[in-house]
């Protein structure tokens, strides 16, 4: 998943997942999904969107688009509903894979300074705190991370 990661960012020059979704022709559209759905990736036509709530801070804004961007870069074709409504798998896996994809993503190229506490480091890179739980430290990200070996 690293991997992948830095090489979208060289080739894109951005880790910013709204320049990167534009790049890959993603729509990305923003609507009112209601209190719990913060949003949401899906293909129609062959046509991939993403789709936001409109209410998001822009650090969540940031966070779910990138989080979106994970679920087209490493479950293409799988849809959150699908399994649900016709399988026995539940989405866990992925929805933390995309999380994980989200936080590698939002912080390539900015390092934790030495000392620094997670929940000053978040914030200052543009990401929520609540984000933490998903964060793998550059020693699990250089000899990978067992988290990620059914995708890599």
């Amino acid at each position: 998943m690293h991997e992948m990661i830095q090489k979208l960012v060289k080739k894109y020059r951005t880790n910013c997942p709204f320049d990167i979704a534009r790049s890959l022709g993603i729509h990305i559209r923003y609507t009112d999904l209601g209190k719990t759905t913060k949003g949401l990736y899906f293909r129609k036509l062959r046509r991939r969107f993403i789709v936001l709530h409109n209410g998001l801070t822009p650090e969540w804004e940031r966070y779910v688009c990138a989080h979106e961007l994970g679920h087209d870069r490493l479950h293409k074709g799988i849809s959150r509903f699908f399994l649900e409504e016709h399988s026995y798998f539940q989405p866990g896996k992925w929805e933390r894979q995309a999380n994980q994809f989200a936080v590698l993503l939002l912080s390539e190229g900015q390092p934790l300074l030495p000392g620094e506490p997670l929940d000053v480091y978040l914030p200052r890179i543009g990401l929520p705190r609540e984000a933490s739980k998903f964060w793998i430290s550059p020693t699990e990200q250089k000899f990978g991370y067992a988290g990620f070996t059914d995708i890599d």
